[in-house]
């Protein structure tokens, strides 16, 4: 990374921290543009240049962590599949850990304020669909494809998405990587309860019901 990069993460880095300071002060809503620019000591262009709204402010923590996660996955051409869904799972709640405050403050905005709930499963949504994207490259190219990479996206975030609510609830007894580790074994060993076929019916899409 170059000077000028460094310099740009820097001051990015501090506009969002400077930000989240206020919104606990202050609350979500009675926070402007302007205060968090002035105590970043920037102007509010120079903020929109960083964070096109304030809710992208209040996730950058959150959106850093899914991003992060699923380039490194597209950086591991080679990986296992079942290794690297894993290996995903892992980095994303490694990284929340690192700010418990941060990820406990992002829920009780989303709780209290429908744009930044709306934002967060914004969020969600995309890592869901990053993360089956670079699945579908991986997977057999069948009709069958697409529906496997979503559904195996979909089973990984939600992993995130219960170990980081009890996590959040409880972070002093909560180990987060060994909660998710947990469920991972329990969906392996059938120790959770899934709908389950009754039948199998094939029609000409090629999938069975």
């Amino acid at each position: 990374m170059g000077l000028r990069e460094v310099k740009r993460e820097r001051t990015r880095r501090l506009i969002a921290d400077k930000a989240f300071e206020l919104f606990n002060d202050n609350g979500f809503g009675r926070t402007t543009v302007e205060q968090i620019a002035a105590a970043a000591e920037v102007g509010p262009s120079t903020l929109y240049r960083y964070f096109p709204t304030k809710e992208t402010l209040v996730l950058e923590f959150v959106e850093d962590c899914l991003g992060d996660a699923v380039s490194w996955f597209r950086d591991q051409p080679e990986l296992e599949l079942t290794a690297g869904l894993q290996a995903v799972i892992e980095r994303v709640l490694e990284q929340l850990e690192t700010n418990p405050g941060r990820v406990r403050a992002v829920f009780d905005m989303a709780a209290q304020t429908a744009s930044v709930s709306a934002h967060l499963n914004e969020l969600i949504w995309r890592f869901r669909t990053d993360l089956a994207d670079e699945l579908v490259l991986r997977l057999p190219a069948d009709n069958r494809a697409e529906f496997t990479g979503a559904l195996a996206a979909g089973i990984a975030m939600n992993i995130i998405e219960t170990v980081v609510r009890v996590w959040v609830d409880t972070p002093d007894t909560t180990d987060a990587k060994s909660l998710a580790r947990q469920a991972m074994s329990l969906l392996r060993t059938g120790g959770i309860p899934l709908p389950a076929a009754a039948y199998r019916v094939s029609d000409n899409s090629g999938y069975d019901s």
